[in-house]
């Protein structure tokens, strides 16, 4: 991200750079980045010729583990690292120092790296889903920065695939593909608001998340970067979701292994539809108009993102309407998510997790209908039988559970969606949550492994419970093997409620094993926090680990 305005900034790492700061040596023309064949989202290290590269630590914290591009134009590398401190992946973009020509340093580079970082630092407030949040930034000469580095910026690890990976796998459904671009031209729309722009024109920067969202993942544009290049960034995003070709510049695309399309004689790129049938004549329009050096006939060139996120939002929103009606074909295989299926195919469940909450359900339901049918078995019997005869008690189940009226033995509720919560924003492990309640007590979630105890860094961390509608609780079961864990039982009026707002019913610390919490005294609720005030551990590691939360349904 690039800010406009401003007076001075401080980065993350405590570092203050005014407007006016001296030159800082400028960035080194960063090698060669031919993608290479690797795991999504782990590519293999490649080491830096400039200096520092792979197992290099910055500001003594972060570790740089793998280069996934560069941007030549902004002397920029682009990284996934490791934040030694709090034991996560980072994204860092790293700005080199140009090898010195004859012993003379480049003045125009060095403005460039200055002025990059101070509007880095300015934009350090903005967030959004379409842009990995800003974590920190390191300015040159920094404690801990190399010599060979002029500045860095740290980000959230976007951790799934590169633009290049996401269209490699095949065909993407020329719909999908616009609702992956929605998100990003959503934020390019804030952020050009702000005065700050994203850099969605270099291919490299582009990463796609699990759940089908383009986000730019890597910051520090050129500073010659304006709003207009943004839109036109996300037309070429769109257009390499739809073709795998990259419009923009030949020599990003070859450095991101992607080719670039045929040009119209005015040094456009034909519409999609001209290198894949199936795309609709409206996204061919977005494209066009976002793109084309000469507007399209009938088609004015859009300037601004906000024009190009409400084109997106309408071919959207249509394909919605649509949806009743078969879709034209478009040679991609029909998805498991589609409303349109094919007569032959076959349909799976992908989901074990799904299938082995739905096999527990079913165990509890039948469970429920055979106690139903003993039930109803004594009172029929009970009405030819000798009336004096005492009630039989088996074992140690109490009168009041064999006599009508009595209370039954509560049930474990099933259906439970969970959610990480955390007042930070870091969202320890948030995509191993649905481990606490997948009914498998050898699957887990766990914290984060921290030096300090809580409330050093932040203040707990939770697991917010949903049920499908409002229950009255008994109790709940949590399996664990860290003992010493605190946690708090609070009632939720939401599943996004802040701390202040919910309500605390019970206090309890964990024991190795199982440790049963009681909530009998509790008010019905349909969403209930489980709320970490205190981790397990010692030293310099603390952790607390959950196997299994059970909910149990009062027994009426």
């Amino acid at each position: 991200m690039s800010g406009q305005a401003g007076e001075k900034a401080v980065s993350g790492a405590g570092i203050t750079v005014p407007t006016g700061a001296p030159p800082i040596p400028s960035p080194a023309v960063a090698p060669d980045d031919t993608p290479r064949a690797s795991a999504p989202g782990r590519p293999s290290p490649v080491r830096s010729t400039a200096g520092s590269g792979a197992g290099t630590v910055l500001a003594g914290r972060y570790r740089l583990v793998a280069r996934v591009g560069s941007d030549l134009s902004a002397g920029a590398e682009f990284w996934r690292a490791e934040d030694t401190v709090l034991q996560r992946d980072v994204g860092l973009t790293v700005l080199r120092r140009r090898p010195a020509d004859e012993g003379q340093d480049d003045p125009e580079g060095t403005a460039r790296a200055a002025e990059m970082i101070v509007r880095a630092l300015r934009s350090g407030g903005f967030e959004h889903q379409g842009c990995a949040r800003l974590l920190d930034v390191l300015a040159a000469n920094s404690p801990g920065v190399p010599p060979d580095v002029l500045g860095a910026a740290v980000t959230e690890w976007v951790a799934d695939r590169s633009l290049t990976e996401a269209v490699a796998d095949g065909l993407i459904k020329p719909h999908r593909a616009a609702r992956m671009v929605a998100q990003l031209a959503a934020a390019a729309e804030e952020a050009h608001g702000r005065g700050l722009v994203l850099g969605t024109d270099h291919p490299q920067r582009i990463r796609v998340t699990g759940d089908g969202r383009a986000q730019v993942a890597f910051v520090l544009p050129r500073p010659g970067v304006e709003p207009e290049d943004d839109v036109r960034g996300l037309g070429a995003v769109l257009y390499t979701l739809l073709t795998s070709r990259w419009p923009l510049s030949g020599s990003d695309a070859a450095r991101a292994g992607l080719p670039s399309p045929t040009r119209e004689e005015d040094g456009s790129p034909v519409p999609p539809s001209a290198l894949r049938p199936g795309v609709p004549v409206e996204l061919d329009a977005v494209c066009g108009a976002a793109l084309a050096v000469t507007p399209p006939s009938g088609v004015g060139r859009v300037h601004t993102a906000a024009a190009v996120r409400r084109m997106i939002d309408e071919v959207v929103a249509e394909d919605e309407r649509a949806a009743l009606f078969p879709p034209e074909h478009d040679g991609v295989a029909v998805g498991p998510d589609d409303v349109w299926q094919a007569r032959t195919r076959r349909t799976e469940n992908r989901d074990p997790r799904r299938r082995r909450k739905l096999a527990i359900g079913l165990g509890v339901l039948a469970a429920a209908v055979l106690a139903v049918l003993g039930y109803l078995g004594v009172q029929i019997g009970s009405l030819f039988g000798e009336p004096s005869a005492p009630a039989i008690v088996v074992g140690e189940q109490s009168t009041a559970s064999a006599v009508p009226g009595g209370p039954a033995e509560s049930v474990p509720i099933t259906g439970v969606s969970m959610e990480v919560v955390d007042d930070q924003g870091d969202r320890d492990n948030a995509d191993q949550v649905d481990r606490a309640v997948d009914g498998d007590p050898r699957t887990a979630w766990a914290t984060y492994t921290y030096r300090q105890q809580l409330p050093a860094l932040k203040p707990g961390v939770g697991l917010m419970a949903s049920f499908a509608s409002v229950e009255q609780l008994s109790r709940i079961m949590i399996t664990s093997p860290s003992a010493g864990t605190v946690v708090e039982v609070r009632s939720a009026p939401s599943a996004t409620a802040d701390l202040a707002d919910t309500t605390l019913l019970t206090r309890k610390t964990l024991d190795s094993g199982e440790t049963m919490i009681s909530l009998a005294d509790s008010q019905p609720v349909q969403h209930l926090l489980v709320w970490v005030t205190k981790l397990s551990g010692s030293g310099e590691a603390y952790v607390s680990q959950v196997d299994e939360i059970v909910f149990y349904r009062a027994g009426s």
